[in-house]
């Protein structure tokens, strides 16, 4: 029997208005990588074939950058919606990339959103097993909230099955009150969302093509349409302003947190340690409060590294510490002795085994 097919839509087209920046919203940065690049790392325990990204804002810039990273597991195909009419529409943008496959009944399309960059590989992984175990024409990925402010409600029938998904601005009172909530993370039978898709309409609050209608138009047609609730509601949340993106910032950061500090990695206070997601550190590092590692940094076995100290694109050598002090592309020799108070610039070099600082001649450049 043939593995079913799998592909992927990320949408990742809109402007992010209430981010008031210039960047195009999926390129705004957590722990030092673009939103999106988490987006497309939850297909990490799904044998995806191809994965389309929908681009409309700075679409030149995101595919670009998304070009520039290099995915030697995923095959990345970009396609553009010119105006932005709204997920539905989105979504269908994104289905013209396959205009020359025949899809099967068994084909699969995993659909997510370019801002929800907590989405964790296994839930993703979970979802899709559940789609295909059940052969449901959709399988949407649910929360329940205590506060589903916001989002749209899934509203279920007298059996229990999903209905329909009702946004917030459309809701009635009784529907308000629903705390199970779509995540707008989903699997279609993808022979059956092209159809579904073209069914829809802008006859809405926001006079936009709604992709959680396409729920309504599957099970009005007969066809059967599967939740799975996901266990933590929190990595399901999108980022759509500046205050959404800190929380979301926080949450990576304790997640590379832990993974380091399960890896043999001290951290005197995590909470006060910032680590970027491409920093790469050796086992018995010491990192003291207010330490900032961004960008390629690598630290090597057994350095102390802080308090006090933000260094950016710098390699430091096994044994070294650097106190207090800030270093930016610049290189510490292995035993060497950084700071108080030093500042490295870009191609600064501090030999092994010497001290460099307010009170020391640096050790070469």
């Amino acid at each position: 029997m043939s593995t079913p097919t799998l592909t992927a839509i990320v949408l990742a087209a809109g402007e992010g208005t209430r981010m008031r920046s210039q960047r195009p919203k999926p390129l705004h940065l957590l722990c030092g990588r673009p939103m999106l690049f988490y987006v497309l790392d939850a297909f990490a325990d799904v044998q995806v074939g191809r994965t389309v990204v929908v681009v409309g804002h700075g679409a030149e810039r995101v595919t670009k950058r998304v070009q520039e990273e290099g995915w030697p597991d995923l095959t990345i195909d970009f396609v553009e919606q010119p105006v932005q009419r709204g997920t539905g529409d989105a979504a269908a943008v994104g289905l013209t990339a396959f205009h020359d496959e025949d899809p099967d009944d068994q084909a699969t399309v995993i659909v997510v959103p370019g801002d929800a960059p907590l989405l964790r590989p296994t839930t993703v992984a979970a979802l899709v097993a559940q789609h295909t175990s059940t052969g449901a024409a959709a399988t949407l990925l649910t929360a329940t909230l205590e506060d589903p402010t916001g989002y749209g409600r899934v509203v279920r029938g007298r059996d229990q099955r999903v209905a329909r998904v009702v946004e917030q601005r459309d809701a009635t009172p009784e529907e308000l009150t629903i705390d199970e909530v779509c995540t707008s993370i989903y699997c279609f039978r993808r022979n059956l969302l092209g159809p579904a898709l073209r069914r829809l309409s802008p006859d809405n609050a926001q006079g936009e093509y709604y992709l959680t209608d396409v729920v309504q138009v599957l099970h009005d047609a007969g066809y059967h349409v599967g939740t799975l609730v996901a266990d933590d509601p929190g990595e399901t949340q999108g980022v759509n302003d500046r205050a959404q993106l800190a929380a979301a910032e926080a949450r990576l950061r304790d997640r590379t947190n832990r993974r380091w500090l399960a890896a043999g990695v001290t951290m005197v206070d995590p909470v006060a340690t910032y680590v970027d997601a491409t920093v790469q550190l050796a086992p018995d590092v010491t990192l003291f409060p207010g330490t900032i590692l961004r960008g390629r940094t690598v630290v090597g076995a057994g350095c102390e590294i802080g308090p006090n100290t933000r260094l950016i694109d710098t390699i430091v050598g096994d044994g070294a510490q650097v106190i207090d002090s800030v270093a930016s592309d610049a290189e510490i020799g292995a035993g060497a002795i950084v700071g108080p108070f030093a500042v490295l610039a870009p191609g600064d070099h501090v030999a092994p085994g010497t001290r460099t600082g307010a009170f020391y001649a640096p050790g070469g450049h």
